[in-house]
């Protein structure tokens, strides 16, 4: 039995996806409380169906007590055990309250809620009311939390939340980059957006990306996005709509007053919607491919999968137009173009954060702390304003009007804030709160029209679909090989000089590893490729536990643990290094601190990146170097070669990789 709920401030029921067995457990529960009549008719799919109303009178009381807790004591639930082996996972995200009712381990259904506050974070922004009257995005978030737990289950790197390299020779790896890079200058040219981002994933594998000169660098979070958005569309038989899986089957989309705008798919049917062969040689002038006249027949056929996203940090978001398409079966181009500078939508998303804690402040009626977070707010709209003024080229009528009514009101609001703050005068949060609702519309209003404008994503869309053709034209060569080679990423053989299997023959006893470069999180690991399926079966359970266990420990604050059952000796490290490769050693002993920290890995948060701060907090993150290191050796293999093999594992691994560092103490 599984459910995620999604609430707003009032309780309303904004998102809900269930499983058949949670959906008939509330039924049942309604009936009981008297909430739904009993029924004979079995076949009366009316009275079958789980409402959001029923939804809302069911869990009123538990969010309202969450709420209460989390505005008048700063101090709210996380979880709640019963009786019966139900749990209960809670969160908030810029003040709605996401609720997770499941009988999985509870330290799963954390992960799974943080994954879904990360979603509604990229796909909604701070606006997650727009869940109730955009389909698309209700069904995209649905979609992108299904493609997330089939990859957990199957692929080390989403497990692990890493990219993994494709490891191609050298001559393909340039080819591969010199394409992109041509594609970005076209489209560079060609349209309205100076900054853009061109990857190629293969099979949830990362092949290749180039970035523009001035684009914001993309985390490795973002292309975990990247990975599950193309995920979650091939899951389709069209890119605009989504097949049903067990959960998606019963998403529960509270209102059905979805504009016409969010239902259709986007209009292709331009200039270069089907482009001749002279269209595509005026663009790409200097392309000189063979075979560029085959498949025009059937590029009739091709679309886009266009979607807007905000990516990137808290401190640095970046409104995006991302637009997928498909080179070939399991093969993506992704072109990430940025719409909105960096002051504007970054300006806004602070602007709701602080704007949210202010409201958790004032009810708890602390000045002290709310003092702050006002001259935050006001920072931030000032930035988003500043933004606006310095982006006047691409500033709509629209959005001027919108930017001067959020600054007329945000100046009726600024002076009753200070006259509260010196004088402490109740009056004024009475015109504060009066005056709010229509303040935050404005705020919302100008966070559509500037990011989340799905005029955008029509903007130059018939340039962005000639340049995925083309570009599947010079991928028609090898995309062959590119998908074979995913299958078996490192067992085919990585370079042309050792092979993982020979690497791993320096090292009996050695079943299996893991190896983790957490500045960039990229993931060094052989395929799990056993020709006995039960094999197969048993290793990937222990390394799925294994992780669980050294996530626990980590936690814990347990840098290095080593463990065994009665199959295998297992093996966790995690060690830091400056710019050198010198190892790093903590100096205090910061373990207390951890109990507040995010759940290990980058899509709930980067975990790493916070350790490496309150760790070294005088040096810059930029001269340190994090590294995790699993190993699974068979239960014979005693501590000391264990430790000499993670040890030299780490000094070597660049042979597989390519990228050569210094060896170090990984204790």
């Amino acid at each position: 039995m599984r459910g995620l709920l999604i609430f707003d401030h009032l309780n309303d029921v904004l998102f809900t996806k269930c499983n058949k067995k949670f959906a008939d457990h509330m039924q049942n529960l309604a009936r009981l409380q008297g909430l739904l009549q009993e029924t004979t008719n079995e076949e009366d799919n009316s009275s079958r169906q789980l409402s959001a109303n029923i939804i809302m009178q069911l869990f009123s009381p538990i969010v309202t007590s969450q709420q209460v807790m989390a505005s008048q004591f700063g101090n709210t639930y996380t979880s709640m055990k019963c009786q019966d082996g139900t749990n209960m996972v809670f969160d908030n995200f810029m003040g709605y309250t996401i609720l997770y009712v499941s009988t999985a381990d509870i330290e799963l259904m954390k992960r799974t809620v943080g994954i879904c506050v990360t979603i509604l974070g990229h796909i909604c922004g701070p606006d997650v009311a727009v869940l109730r009257t955009s389909k698309r995005k209700a069904m995209l978030v649905s979609s992108l939390l299904d493609a997330w737990k089939e990859l957990r289950d199957c692929e080390q790197s989403i497990l692990t939340e890493t990219v993994e390299q494709l490891s191609v020779n050298t001559d393909l790896a340039s080819s591969t980059l010199k394409i992109l890079h041509d594609a970005a200058d076209k489209l560079k040219t060609q349209s309205d957006y100076p900054n853009v981002h061109i990857l190629v994933l293969v099979e949830h594998k990362f092949l290749s990306l180039y970035s523009s000169k001035n684009a914001q660098d993309l985390s490795g979070a973002d292309i975990l996005l990247m990975i599950l958005m193309c995920k979650a569309i091939s899951k389709g038989e069209h890119t605009d709509e989504y097949e049903c899986q067990e959960d998606a089957a019963n998403i529960i989309l509270t209102q059905n007053n979805y504009s016409i705008e969010e239902t259709e798919s986007l209009n292709l049917d331009k200039k270069f919607a089907n482009p001749t062969t002279a269209d595509i040689m005026h663009l790409f002038g200097d392309s000189r491919d063979s075979s560029i006249n085959e498949g025009l027949n059937s590029l009739a056929e091709d679309s886009l999968f266009s979607q807007l996203v905000l990516l990137g940090s808290n401190q640095s978001k970046t409104a995006n137009a991302v637009h997928i398409f498909e080179l070939s079966e399991g093969i993506h181009l992704v072109a990430i173009m940025e719409i909105t500078n960096i002051s504007i939508s970054s300006g806004l998303y602070d602007s709701f954060y602080h704007l949210n804690m202010m409201n958790i402040l004032q009810s708890q009626r602390d000045i002290d702390e709310l003092r702050p977070a006002f001259e935050q707010f006001d920072t931030a709209i000032k930035k988003t304003v500043d933004g606006i003024k310095k982006n006047r080229a691409f500033v709509t009528n629209d959005v001027d009007m919108c930017q001067r009514r959020l600054q007329v009101k945000w100046e009726f609001v600024r002076k009753k804030y200070v006259d509260f703050l010196k004088l402490r005068d109740s009056e004024s949060i009475l015109q504060i709160e009066s005056n709010m609702p229509g303040f935050i519309d404005t705020m919302k209003e100008l966070f559509r029209l500037t990011c989340f404008n799905r005029s955008f994503l029509k903007t130059g869309c018939d340039v962005i679909l000639t340049v995925c053709r083309l570009v599947r034209q010079k991928f028609n060569d090898f995309s062959d090989f590119l998908k074979v080679k995913a299958l078996k990423n490192f067992t085919l053989g990585s370079r042309t000089s050792l092979t993982i299997n020979k690497y791993l023959e320096e090292f009996p006893g050695l079943v299996h590893f893991i190896y983790i470069d957490r500045v960039t999180h990229r993931i060094t690991a052989p395929t799990l490729d056993f020709t006995n399926l039960e094999t197969l079966a048993l290793i990937k359970k222990k390394i799925w536990l294994m992780i669980d266990q050294s996530r626990m420990h980590l936690q814990e604050g347990h840098f290095s643990v080593m463990w065994k059952d009665t199959t295998f000796n297992y093996a966790y490290f995690l060690w830091f290094e400056d710019s050198s490769g010198s190892p790093l050693k903590c100096k205090a002993y910061y373990h207390h601190q951890m109990k507040n920290f995010p759940v290990p890995g980058v899509l709930c948060a980067d975990y790493y990146k916070k350790l490496a701060q309150t760790f070294f907090p005088k040096l810059s993150l930029n001269k340190i170097r994090m590294y995790e290191l699993y190993c699974v050796h068979l239960g014979l293999a005693t501590s000391s070669c264990v430790l000499e093999h993670s040890r030299r594992l780490a000094a070597t691994i660049w042979e597989v990789t390519g990228l050569p560092h210094n060896p170090t103490d990984i204790l």
